[in-house]
């Protein structure tokens, strides 16, 4: 068995882009400030992430997603979840995808299980809660990616136990 290059698996660049959107933004710049300024309405600056992001974090809080700044317990949770495992599964699966390592399966499908059911109560909060969006259709939007992604991720894995190798022809 040999990895089939990345540019045989074209669309496996999708996963990468998205990938590295989270782990370089998501997660450990969004995320990431919600753990470190439990208030944000009342807070100092943090080291990181920088003032600008804190600036843009909260401005999409207090615009469109009340939870966000809310910052209940239960949110906080998933925010641990994010920070603490998706952010090494994302180093680990851009390395996967760009090599062509088959060990990433099995992590992928049960990241993609815990994400969708992470994005799920969360929007139940966002568009019917107590802290629900004045802009359902913006938040919902927002959070398409983390909702469709995953399934066409555990879709693009299922099929074959080794997707990322092929059989060397002699």
């Amino acid at each position: 068995m040999q990895p089939i290059p990345l540019s045989a698996r074209r669309y496996d660049l999708l996963f990468i882009a998205f990938f590295i959107v989270n782990i370089g933004f998501i997660t450990y710049v969004v995320d990431l400030e919600q753990l470190v300024i439990a208030d944000a309405n009342h807070f100092t600056y943090p080291l990181w992430p920088p003032r600008a992001l804190v600036d843009l974090i909260h401005w999409w809080g207090h615009t469109f997603d009340p939870a966000l700044i809310a910052r209940e317990p239960w949110w906080r949770a998933t925010i641990w979840i994010d920070v603490l495992a998706f952010g090494p599964f994302y180093a680990f699966a851009i390395y996967a995808f760009i090599k062509g390592r088959n060990w990433i399966r099995l992590p992928a499908v049960l990241w993609a299980a815990v994400m969708v059911t992470n994005v799920t109560v969360i929007l139940f909060e966002e568009l019917l809660g107590a802290h629900a969006t004045p802009r359902p259709a913006i938040v919902l939007l927002a959070n398409v990616p983390w909702l469709f992604i995953p399934p066409i991720l555990v879709a693009r894995l299922w099929k074959h136990e080794r997707p990322f190798t092929q059989a060397v022809r002699a």
